[in-house]
């Protein structure tokens, strides 16, 4: 009997498809690089940088907004209507000038009419003074009942705190008249006035105008707490930071600043913590309000690892830069690079000092070939 071939099923090569797939993914992921040179062809050529140690001066970017250190809305206190406006619009005023007045002559006539009050207080106290001493004089000869010296002593205290009363009237109706003079509580650049004269003004009109002072001026800037953490842990909490902005049309701001608050909550929306840098403003360039970006900076340059920015190359894995080792054969060195300064980046981990990193030739090589290094010449240093 003829034994006939059996048909292969498709689960044998099924099986082998997929384990060939999981072999792939998981196989760590590596740097795609060229073929290598044909055999017997010259190794090829490559420029190569040592890496260096340099003084670095460690940066931190961020985004701030501007905010005077002093500003104060102007408000009424009492109701009337507004009299006079003695101020330019944008005008720089001094502490103490009168900026508002609100119509007075209702608050001179209470004014007036708490005077005549007291007045008449002060006459019903003396009168109750005088009655109370004659029924003294009186009771000690016994010439009128006990009972009605203690009614005259009575009417007298009464009276004594009616003038009290007459008093704190006058008082509260000279404060008020006080209130219709609205002078400048600070020193700073007055804004846009809010009402015009005749507008009828009380506790709960708004805002008059706003006084900024302009010098000197905040910037408030937020740092995640990811990096406020780690700078705990590294030390970098503890140095001394110099600010510096930068202004819309990209050019630095001419004076440096100095961080004066740093938070005590984080803010649960962004995670991250309000730092508060001071900046005198002689010029008026910071205005309130206003976006800028910062640079945070330590004020002690520390030793780094630099290598030239053209050597580091991306994939899905990070960060690498390929390195001429022993014997001119390339090795591939995963990095952790940290400040970028005049084209170069301190590189924290992956490299030291001496080694040759490649900035020109990476896409003719593969790790593990010889290759023909030539040293770039050295740049010039800023």
């Amino acid at each position: 009997m003829i034994a006939l071939p059996q048909r292969p099923t498709g689960r044998p090569r099924a099986a082998a498809i997929l384990l060939a797939m999981a072999g792939i993914l998981a196989a760590p992921a590596q740097p795609a690089f060229a073929q290598g040179a044909p055999a017997g062809s010259p190794p090829p050529a490559v420029i190569v940088v040592a890496a260096e140690k340099r003084p670095l001066t460690r940066s931190f970017p961020f985004v701030g907004r501007v905010q005077a250190l002093d500003k104060v809305e102007l408000r009424a206190r009492i109701q009337g209507f507004l009299q006079q406006r003695l101020f330019e619009e944008g005008a720089q005023v001094k502490e103490g000038d009168l900026l508002f007045v609100i119509e007075k002559a209702p608050f001179q006539a209470t004014v007036a009419q708490q005077q005549a009050g007291l007045a008449v207080a002060q006459a019903g106290a003396q009168n109750a003074g005088t009655q109370l001493a004659r029924a003294r004089e009186l009771a000690r000869t016994q010439n009128i009942p006990q009972a009605t010296v203690d009614q005259r002593a009575a009417e007298d205290a009464q009276a004594r705190a009616r003038v009290l009363e007459a008093q704190a009237g006058l008082r509260e109706a000279e404060i008020n008249l006080g209130y219709t003079d609205i002078k400048a509580p600070l020193a700073g650049r007055i804004g846009r006035s809010n009402f015009t004269v005749g507008a009828f003004l009380g506790p709960d009109s708004g805002a008059l105008a706003v006084i900024v002072r302009e010098d000197p001026m905040t910037i408030t800037f937020n740092v995640p707490q990811r990096m406020m953490v780690e700078a705990q842990r590294s030390g970098l909490a503890n140095e001394t930071f110099v600010v510096r902005a930068i202004l819309a049309d990209g050019k630095p701001y001419a004076h440096p600043g100095r961080i004066d608050f740093v938070d005590v909550q984080v803010d649960q929306r962004t995670d991250s913590i309000a730092i508060r840098a001071r900046f005198p403003n002689p010029d008026r360039m910071l205005v309130d309000g206003q976006a800028v970006r910062v640079t945070a900076e330590t004020s002690t340059p520390e030793e780094a690892v630099m290598i030239p920015q053209a050597a580091i190359q991306q994939d899905q894995s990070g960060a690498f830069v390929l390195v001429v080792g022993a014997g001119d054969r390339v090795e591939v060195r995963r990095v952790r690079t940290g400040t970028v300064d005049a084209g170069w980046t301190a590189v924290e981990s992956g490299v030291t000092a001496g080694d040759r990193v490649i900035v020109q030739g990476v896409q003719r090589v593969r790790p593990g070939q010889v290759v023909a290094p030539t040293a770039a010449p050295p740049a010039p240093r800023t």
